[in-house]
Parts: C-alpha cells; structure tokens; sequence
C-alpha cells in the first residue's frame, strides 16, 4: 500500500513508526504528565458548576402571608424570566423573605450573577413600600471550608477562646488564596447599656438622645491637614468607644447647668454577648494518658478557613497550619490547644495519592494481562501508549484549569478500559498480519503501518462514540 493510499491513521503511523521524534515525544509527554501531577491543584470534591445565588427582602412588620404575597411571588416571577434558571426555592416568613435561584448546570457563574442583578435591579420600581432592596448572595462549592481549626482549653472560657480565635483569624486572611474565615462558638464582646428609668426622669432624659448622643461620639472624622517642616500632618476630632468608660463618659444632656453623662443614668456592662451558637470538645478515655488533667467536654471555638477558585487544597491548607504553629506562644498563649478538626487538603492528598496509585496498577496488570495473552512485545506497546495518553490527558486537565479530585481520577481510570481496548485491537491486527503469508518477506514496518491503517480510524470513531456515556467527567471535572 502506498502512502497515498493510506487514510488517516496511517499516515500517523507511517510518519512516527521510523521518527527519531517517537521516543522523544513519549519521554516529552511523560515529563509533560508528572509537571501536572505535581502542579494541578488538589481538592476533597469536584467542581461542578452549578451557580446558585441567594436573595433576600426584608418588609419589617409584614406577616408571613403579606411578604408572601407583595414580595416573594411577584420576584418568584420575574425571577423566572431570566434565561437558564433551574429552579426557585423560596421562603417567606414575618418580616423577611429569601429566595435560593438555582441555574442550570454549566452555565457561567459570572454571567448567572450579572442576569440576576440586571432582572431585579431593573425593576426597582416594583418593590412595595416598607420592603427593602433584593441583597444578592452568591454560593459556590468553594464558600465550604477546606480547614477548620478548634481552640479548647481547661483554663480559658469560651468568652476569651473567641478574642484568641479572633485575632488569629486576622492573621489568617492575610495568607494568600484565602477567600474567607469564620469563627463559630463563645461569645461576642459587647458592650451593653441599662437604662435606669428613674434616673432618666430625674435629669429629664429620654432614650433617643442617648441612641443620637451615643451615634454622635462613636466615630472619628478628618477635619482637615496642615503642611510644616516639608510635612504634612492629618488631623482627626473624635474617637471610636472602646470600653465601658469611654462610653459611660459620652455627654448625653445637660440638667440645672451641668453636664449629664450616659454613666449617671445606665449601667455599662462590657462582657461577653449572647451565644448563638455553641462548640464543646470533647476527648474519650483513650486520651487521658496523653493529657493530664480531668476528661471530658471543654470549651471551644471553631476557625474555619475557605480557600480561593480553583486552588490547591493542599497548599492553602499547609500554609494555615504553618502561620497558626508559628502564633503558638505570641497570639495563642499557653494553655490553649488547637485541635485540627477538618483538614480537605490532607484528605485531598491522601485520596489523589491513592488514585494515582491505583492508576499506575491499573496500567501494570492490564500490561501483564497482555503479556500472558499476546507476548511481551505487544504488552510492552500497551505499557508505553497507555502512560502517554493519560499524561497528555493529565497536561491538558492543567492546562485548563481543572483540579484533581476523586472524579476526575476515577474517571482517568475508567478510561483505561477504553485506551487498553484501543491498543489491544491495533496490536492483535498487527500480529495477525504480520502472521498471514503475502507477508513474510515484507518489511515490518510496511506491515505495521496497513495493519493501523485498517483499523485505527474505526477504532477511533468506535472510542468517539463511546464518550457520551463518560459525559459526566466533563462537566463533574
């Protein structure tokens, strides 16, 4: 058969099967498939794209059945108009309604957001009085956090764990790829004001002059700058409240020629607020070797660390644990313990790691599998086209930004069937010719380039036609 006789699968095979290039290109995409295993990104879950936003509309006042009917269904409706939207889940109750809008899968998380702006800002005219603007909350498989920390301790209240938690979660978000943190558990400094009624009628008070007084001396104003000594200085009237003096010391009103302060007419209390919500640790009785001390449940709060799109679980990760080690004995003082509770990236590693083996002893026992059934030298082609393949594969899910997770692996995997099927009907057609007679006394690699040419291209439309079952790697990717 002569070249130009030859479809497309084997002029491939006639260029590469005597190129000095061949062997260069398989050590090239090897190179090119361990770059992207070291450097594509690791997550816990896959990123699927299903953009979701939640809305929200307060009406103060207003029953369940008027927000019901004068907010959540006319923006149920118009909602609706927007192009891609999946589903609607709404929720009306006194006072508030939300609305959770799903789009479908695949569309742009971007372009769903600016839709959804447009639609509802666009009709600004049609919100009823006494109800307030829509507020926008986009969700995303990344608002979950990838670590999460818990500060316990038998010598501090929760009260204090929150003001240590605090603090170390400023220095958290200074770490890069960090999108966000959250402290849950112990209690909220507050400063709260009681109000002696008695006291307030005896210097003729009333409580929206404190509410104005307290607003008033609670913020700090630039009033102008002056140039001296090739300087120039900033100057500032005022000052924020910082403890209870301080706002005992606000000037609320003046009686019989004197000043009346906030303190001659309230109790200042500044402690700990309301909980609303609680974080105990608890340790078994196989820790108590370990730990000295009485078992059983300790205060705690929990820090919570969420990563950026499409980075590295690992790295963000280790980059926390290694700023939160290096605070131990500064911001975090002794007596506190910090308890990894929640670590994706670990896990991340360990179920990526673990795949990528089971990868690499799928590729070995289909190749000895091959051996047994048609001799080493055509195993021995498996073993080099299957590595090949899933490296490029593996280059290009780096190159597009894709993230390995337990899908995409698992998928890879599966997709060996297909690669080994592919490569088991191209070297079992080469053996059988080069075993038929016309044969013998031609050259091998004549041979070799009719027998791909007669079966790739059906082979390769055979694999096309097999991918609508594995669709789900795309988008699940």
């Amino acid at each position: 058969m002569t070249r130009g006789k030859l479809g497309f699968a084997g002029r491939v095979a006639h260029y590469f099967i005597n190129s000095k290039l061949t062997p260069l290109l398989m050590v090239f995409s090897i190179l090119l498939g361990a770059f992207a295993v070291m450097e594509t990104p690791r997550e816990e879950e896959p990123q699927i794209i299903v953009p979701m936003m939640d809305v929200f509309v307060e009406m103060p006042g207003a029953s369940a059945q008027e927000v019901e009917q004068r907010v959540t269904s006319p923006m149920e409706k118009l909602i609706w108009e927007i192009p891609g939207v999946e589903y609607v889940y709404s929720t009306s109750r006194p006072g508030m309604s939300m609305a959770i809008v799903r789009f479908k899968v695949g569309e742009k998380e971007e372009d769903s957001i600016v839709r959804l702006y447009n639609k509802l800002y666009s009709n600004f005219d049609l919100i009823p009085p006494g109800a307030s603007k829509p507020l926008i909350k986009p969700r995303s498989i990344d608002d979950v956090p990838v670590l999460a920390l818990t500060f316990w301790s038998g010598r501090y209240d929760s009260y204090t764990l929150r003001r240590i938690a605090s603090e170390v979660d400023r220095e958290v978000k200074s770490i890069d790829d960090v999108s966000g943190t959250k402290v849950i558990g112990g209690e909220q400094r507050q400063l709260r004001v009681l109000l002696d009624p008695a006291k307030m009628a005896g210097y003729a008070v009333a409580p929206a002059t404190i509410y104005a007084s307290l607003e008033h001396a609670n913020q700090q104003l630039q009033v102008g700058d002056f140039a001296a000594e090739n300087r120039e200085f900033a100057v500032q009237t005022g000052n924020f409240l910082r403890n209870a003096q301080d706002v005992g010391a606000v000037v609320i009103g003046v009686s019989s020629g004197h000043p009346v302060y906030l303190r001659d007419v309230a109790e200042i209390r500044d402690g700990p607020a309301e909980p609303s919500d609680y974080v105990l640790f608890g340790l078994g009785h196989g820790a108590g070797k370990a730990l000295a001390g009485p078992l059983g449940e300790y205060p705690a709060v929990t820090l919570t660390v969420a990563k950026r799109k499409g980075k590295n679980a690992v790295v963000v990760a280790d980059r926390v644990l290694e700023k939160v080690s290096n605070l131990k004995g500064t911001l975090i003082p002794a007596g506190v313990e910090v308890t990894v509770t929640r670590n994706y990236g670990e896990t991340a590693q360990e179920k990526s790691n673990e795949l990528l083996e089971h990868l690499l002893l799928a590729t070995l026992s289909v190749t000895l599998l091959i051996a047994l059934a048609l001799g080493w030298r055509s195993s021995m082609v498996v073993l080099a086209a299957v590595p090949v393949t899933l490296s490029l594969t593996l280059f290009l899910y780096f190159i597009y930004g894709y993230t390995l997770n337990r899908v995409t692996l698992f998928a890879l995997i599966f997709s060996i069937g297909i690669l080994v099927d592919d490569a088991i009907v191209v070297v079992e057609n080469i053996t059988r010719h080069f075993h038929l007679p016309e044969n013998k006394e031609r050259p091998i690699a004549d041979i070799a380039v009719e027998a791909v040419d007669e079966v790739g291209n059906p082979t390769t439309l055979a694999r096309r036609l097999s991918l609508p079952s594995c669709r789900w790697r795309s988008w699940a990717a």
